[in-house]
């Protein structure tokens, strides 16, 4: 199926790429199918930033990454109930777990949402965005300095 995209021109994805967020993302709660932009030449593992795009709305692309490139030992306490909305054996599932990230027009004032992790089992293409109960995570964490220091190899 061919996906109109604003910042990506037309792309074309298959049933298999087609991600179900049965409640959408939150803010964007009538959106529900989405799918994953990033550079094929270094896979969705080894992208540092790549996009979760909406296929019915061509100016919805959230920026997404790994937290744990930023936030060493991320681990959201998320309620059962949640998670197992995304299929069974959720225990042996390939999940996959990002935050959005905000990329102002100043680009060091950079952040991640850690509170709201995206979490989608790739076995199933269903994903969900919940609030995580970790008092310690930010809705604004800064990772501008990280990124920097992580490119610059230190």
């Amino acid at each position: 199926m061919k996906v109109e995209t604003k910042w990506f021109g037309t792309i074309e994805v298959g049933e298999e790429q087609i991600l179900t967020f049965e409640k959408g993302i939150i803010g964007f709660e009538d959106w529900k199918k989405y799918t994953l932009i990033y550079d094929a030449e270094k896979g969705v593992e080894e992208s540092s930033i790549y996009w979760l795009q909406a296929i019915d709305e061509p100016t919805l692309a959230l920026p997404i990454m790994d937290p744990t490139l930023v936030y060493e030992g991320y681990d959201p306490i998320v309620e059962d109930e949640i998670i197992n909305t995304l299929g069974d054996n959720i225990a042996d599932a390939t999940l996959l777990v990002v935050c959005t990230v905000t990329v102002p027009e100043k680009l060091e004032n950079m952040t991640i949402n850690l509170k709201a992790p995206v979490i989608i089992n790739m076995d199933t293409n269903k994903g969900v965005q919940l609030i995580a109960d970790n008092d310690d995570y930010q809705v604004r964490y800064p990772i501008y300095d990280i990124l920097n220091a992580e490119k610059d190899g230190e």
